[in-house]
Formats: structure tokens, C-alpha cells, sequence
């Protein structure tokens, strides 16, 4: 198991490289091993990565309902932990579910799909 994060560091890699599947694995590790206290957070993490990848593989229903259900579970996180802003993350999960839900995935922009858990570095 990951520090946490590390954990954020690695799955925010492998989101940038494209491999959301493999992140939303690293989130849910972080997940299962977190505290009680924590384990809403990441899970959430873990649903928002597999939605992008539930898009990416152009099932808009299952992308819209994870990338939602990610969001709400996000949102209730309180503070920054780990440098993430869960109401930003969330807000910016329920508008791309919005976008996809209303003019479908083939009218998403190129680059909305790519998912920051964290502020950049620097």
C-alpha cells in the first residue's frame, strides 16, 4: 500500500498518461486501505477515475453515473487533503457528467477527459 500521496501522485501519472483504469486500481488500493475516516474520499477518487475511463470507452450512462456518484462522495470531504479541492473536483466531475449527459461523448472536447486530482506541482 501507497503513502497517500504517493498513491495521488502515481494515479495522477497514469491519468495524464492516458490510463484511467489504471489509476481508478491505485485509488481503490488507497481506498480499501484507508481509515474509516477517509475511505469516502478515496473512493470517490477511485469512481471518478473509472467514469473517465467508463467514458474513454464511450459508455456515456456508466460515465455519467461514476463520474456523479464520485463527485458526491468527494464533496463531502472537508479541508484539502493531500492538496485535493473537493468542492473544485467535484464541480468540475459534475459538469463534465452534464456535458455528456446532455450532447453526448462524441461532443466532448478533446482534453475534458482529462481528470486533476491535485493542483499542478510549481
Amino acid at each position: 500500500m501507497l503513502p497517500p500521496a504517493a498513491a495521488l501522485a502515481l494515479a495522477q501519472q497514469l491519468l495524464d498518461a492516458g490510463r484511467p483504469f489504471h489509476a481508478h486500481e491505485v485509488l481503490e488500493d488507497a481506498w480499501k486501505a484507508a481509515p474509516d475516516a477517509k475511505r469516502a474520499l478515496w473512493k470517490g477518487l477511485a469512481q471518478l477515475a473509472v467514469g473517465v475511463t467508463h467514458a474513454r470507452r464511450g459508455n456515456a450512462r456508466d460515465a455519467v453515473a461514476l463520474l456523479r456518484r464520485g463527485a458526491a462522495a468527494v464533496d463531502a470531504t472537508p479541508g484539502r487533503p493531500h492538496g485535493i479541492d473537493p468542492p473544485g473536483l467535484a464541480a468540475a466531475a459534475r459538469s463534465l457528467a452534464a456535458q455528456i449527459e446532455r450532447d453526448g461523448l462524441a461532443a466532448v472536447p478533446a482534453g475534458a477527459l482529462d481528470l486533476r486530482l491535485t493542483a499542478p506541482a510549481g
